[in-house]
């Protein structure tokens, strides 16, 4: 029988060691490749073709539910399990909408990472009691209460959200234009453009929209011994703006 291949990425080392040893530890299955960060995620999925795909949801570079969209861009019929710290509905309703198959809460791993594979093996979904009131209630259908709220993102393109999540990371204008190999002067009316469109006028301002929408991730406080399975990427957030538009020292990305 073949192995059930699977692609792991987390951006915390000691997570993702983890996640690889509970994975790697069930019979039939085997740890096919890992990534540090949403864009290598993307890159070996579509290097290793995995039959799952295990994505944290905040990850820097390109965040999981960006790199969702993409991996499914690529292969509509690609599994993907999505991981996270929190179980707010506005999460929940995001990973439905990227096409992620399944959804664990970090702090529920141990438990039940391994039955959300098995699911996705056998070709279900898995999700936890809350995401699955709200397929019920019509989410999917487009009858539920969720369905009819506004968009999250629903004037940004899938490129300008990844310029939102590295300038909110703290990468410079020349920097994005690199990570995503496009010219400076593109990725310079990248921004202006982002900027128009929500009515931003200083990149602090833009950190706190990437927060509040979720493209950046901020951990909640959670307990000692639960640190290395549940922490995230945290931004250092302000609201002022310089004289230039540009972020304050204290507001970069830790």
């Amino acid at each position: 029988m073949t192995a059930l291949r699977i692609l792991v990425a987390d951006d915390h080392e000691i997570v993702r060691r983890g996640l690889c040893a509970i994975l790697g530890s069930h019979a039939g299955w085997e740890v096919c490749g890992e990534a540090a960060d949403g864009r290598e995620a993307v890159e070996k999925t579509k290097q290793l073709r995995p039959d799952v795909v295990v994505l944290d949801i905040g990850m820097p570079s390109l965040n999981g539910l960006d790199a969702t969209r993409q991996i499914l861009r690529n292969n509509p019929q690609q599994r993907v399990l999505i991981l996270t710290i929190t179980n707010v509905e506005q999460v929940i309703e995001e990973v439905l909408k990227a096409g992620a198959r399944g959804f664990v809460l970090k702090s529920d791993a141990a438990q039940d990472l391994t039955m959300a594979v098995e699911a996705l093996q056998q070709d279900r979904t898995f999700f936890n009691s809350r995401a699955g009131e709200m397929v019920l209630n019509g989410f999917l259908g487009g009858g539920g209460q969720v369905s009819k709220k506004k968009a999250i993102l629903p004037r940004l393109t899938a490129r300008e959200r990844e310029v939102v999540q590295l300038l909110a990371e703290g990468k410079s204008t020349k920097e994005v234009a690199v990570i995503l190999d496009l010219s400076v002067k593109t990725a310079e009316t990248h921004r202006s453009n982002i900027m128009r469109k929500l009515g931003l006028h200083c990149l602090s301002e833009l950190v706190l929209y990437a927060v509040r929408n979720r493209i950046v991730q901020i951990a909640e406080p959670i307990p000692e011994a639960q640190g290395a399975v549940q922490s995230e990427m945290v931004p250092s957030i302000g609201t002022q703006c310089d004289s230039a538009g540009e972020l304050n020292p204290g507001f970069l990305p830790a």
